[in-house]
């Protein structure tokens, strides 16, 4: 013989008026569970998230909460956790949860955070420019035994450029970059220097023979020592040239900005590399 056992329900949130200790009662119109825990009345359960979403709270690697909505699918399988740009979260919600703050993290698969990442391209994976290019690729020994430094020399009288290329993963959300430059020099000064940066991608079956977009550009001023390592305030967002795709190629040109203002470094500026900042919007290249 079946013996049907029925949870206490209704159709408002239940009080303890309502539930003892460790009962449990169904809202079915908001199609919310509850149990009565030492006195206090929690959430434990939500139906359907289409129709009835419940708040959470998510919190980046940052600290900074992010305001989702989860719940269970009419199948009772788990439903995935998405913010309100539409990312998902790597987050597990069980079909039963007592907490109001969740941590987003890597998911038990592997995959990464999504959000704000960098790649570091240093000097010796550029090219100096056919036209106008910088010095190339020089090695410079300080102390025998100790780091040599891989750079490109950058001369004051005129912009010289140099050359690479990124394929980002198909996880970057195909936005504006920015970038700091490692860089250093060969005498004690304190005179500056000016970093630019321009990029433009290219999709598979286009042409590579397209313009680069705006430039931004970000000044330093040497330590007054030789061989110092510099890096530059975080440049402002640089705009990609030629709507950005995924699993585009990016080529980007770095130059010494000789015209601006805060170039008077009669020296050559020794370039190390770059530090490229991109934004992700899924966990994985899946």
């Amino acid at each position: 013989m079946t013996t049907v056992i029925k949870l206490k329900r209704g159709t408002t949130t239940p009080t303890t008026s309502n539930i003892v200790s460790g009962e449990i009662a169904v809202d079915t119109s908001a199609k919310k569970i509850y149990i009565n825990d030492g006195g206090t009345v929690k959430l434990i359960g939500v139906g359907d998230v289409a129709s009835s979403p419940q708040q959470v709270l998510i919190k980046n690697s940052s600290g900074t909460t992010i305001k989702v909505r989860v719940g269970l699918n009419a199948g009772g399988t788990t439903t995935l956790v998405k913010n309100s740009a539409g990312t998902t979260l790597n987050t597990v919600v069980g079909p039963f949860f007592n907490a109001t703050e969740l941590v987003e993290g890597p998911s038990s698969s592997g995959g990464s955070s999504t959000g704000k990442q960098t790649i570091f391209v240093p000097a010796s994976a550029m090219t100096p420019t056919a036209s106008n290019g910088c010095s190339s690729l020089t090695t410079v020994e300080t102390t025998a035994g100790r780091p040599d430094m891989n750079v490109l020399d950058f001369g004051s009288s005129s912009d010289t450029h140099a050359q690479f290329q990124v394929a980002f993963p198909k996880s970057w959300n195909e936005g504006t970059v920015s970038f700091k430059a490692y860089w250093t020099v060969s005498s004690a000064v304190t005179t500056g220097v000016a970093w630019g940066l321009q990029g433009v991608a290219v999709s598979d079956n286009d042409t590579i023979d397209v313009a680069y977009g705006s430039t931004v550009v970000v000044t330093d001023d040497a330590l007054n020592t030789t061989e110092d390592l510099c890096v530059t305030d975080e440049s402002s967002s640089v705009t990609i040239a030629g709507t950005p795709a995924a699993e585009d190629m990016v080529f980007f040109r770095v130059f010494r900005d000789v015209s601006d203002a805060n170039d008077d470094m009669t020296q050559d500026a020794r370039l190390i590399g770059i530090k490229l900042f991109f934004t992700t919007d899924a966990g994985n290249d899946e």
